[in-house]
């Protein structure tokens, strides 16, 4: 396979950045923090450009593109911390596979989902949904709610408990589709790490040219130096694990489980490493109010625990590389010890 992008995803990264850097940044992200704005760009604006929709098929109103082409835009979406997040979009848009009326207004934003995993546990984006999409044994459930959000560390993943109402049964047999949901999910959220790690890099690096100290860019000093080196290359074997996880879960479904937990664990490590790297390399200012590096910091805090937490990522991606090894290896060899002589 290629790891690479094709001309055509460029081509919409490009457009993706365009808008996510016009409609949002950590600017208002912080307003949000603050109480003082709702999260950009917003639900209805994400909704208009179409990037709902985007693994939506075109029957149902969305573009019917690939899982892909969704993790290069939310990559574009976390380098400024936008929300909405696409993650609940791309688990909705799997889950409601074949009910084009409820896809519609998902794509359209007429509608705003989220996803329940479990009575009283944090639901991504619930703060500003209107009908909620749980599981019930092998049923799909949707409900209206009661939505508890509290006082969020990071308020542009939008994270609340619900209390679910007026339930309806709306598909059966669904316990394939909502793993293969969770795992597209998993997939999106690591590209929206990927994104907001890549800037936190780039924010580092332009203030280590930019500082000086001791006549010197502090950049020059391998203290400086090392540590965005490694946040750097984090950053780039993360988006060669991303682009391949989005690949399976278009083209390969039987790696799909292995690649999603991948991503995921790996996702948490890099974002949050990147994050206390652009902390380090500001000094005092780094982990003051006033500074944009600690609204990275929460998104990294947050993301580990989302869709399970980055531990238990990485012991699925033990188990399943486990059970995928050669059952018929030949056993060791012995090892003959010599008898040890007390001295």
């Amino acid at each position: 396979m290629n790891f690479d992008l094709d001309d055509d995803q460029r081509v919409f990264a490009e457009a993706a950045r365009d808008f996510f850097t016009g409609t949002a940044s950590p600017a208002d992200a912080r307003k949000s923090l603050d109480g003082d704005a709702p999260t950009a760009p917003g639900r209805q604006a994400i909704a208009d450009i179409g990037f709902y929709g985007i693994t939506v098929p075109e029957a149902a109103g969305g573009a019917g593109q690939s899982v892909l082409d969704l993790a290069v835009v939310a990559e574009q979406a976390g380098r400024v911390l936008a929300g909405p997040s696409l993650v609940t979009a791309a688990r909705a848009s799997v889950l409601l596979e074949g009910d084009d009326k409820r896809l519609a207004g998902l794509a359209d934003g007429s509608v705003s989902y989220a996803v329940v995993d479990a009575p009283g546990a944090p639901a991504l984006d619930a703060a500003t949904a209107t009908r909620f999409l749980s599981r019930d044994g092998d049923d799909l459930v949707l409900s209206s709610g009661t939505v508890t959000v509290g006082d969020p560390i990071d308020p542009t993943r939008g994270l609340g408990t619900v209390e679910l109402t007026d339930s309806e049964v709306i598909a059966s047999g669904i316990g394939e589709r909502w793993d293969r949901a969770e795992r597209v999910a998993r997939i999106i959220l690591a590209a929206e790490g990927l994104g907001a790690a890549a800037r936190a890099v780039e924010m580092g690096v332009a203030y280590a040219k930019e500082r000086e100290a001791f006549g010197r860019q502090i950049g020059s000093y391998q203290a400086i130096k090392h540590m965005l080196v490694d946040s750097f290359v984090g950053v780039e074997q993360l988006r060669s694990l991303v682009w391949w996880a989005a690949w399976t879960a278009d083209e390969s479904a039987a790696e799909l489980p292995l690649a999603a937990a991948s991503a995921k664990a790996s996702a948490a490590g890099v974002l949050e490493q990147a994050a206390e790297t652009l902390i380090q390399v500001h000094g005092g200012i780094g982990f003051t109010w006033e500074h944009d590096a600690h609204l990275y910091w929460r998104r990294a805090k947050v993301d580990r625990l989302l869709l399970g937490d980055a531990a238990s990522a990485f012991d699925e991606v033990a188990r399943l590389a486990l059970a995928s090894a050669p059952t018929n290896a030949p056993d060791p060899a012995p090892v003959e010890l010599e008898p040890t002589t007390a001295s």
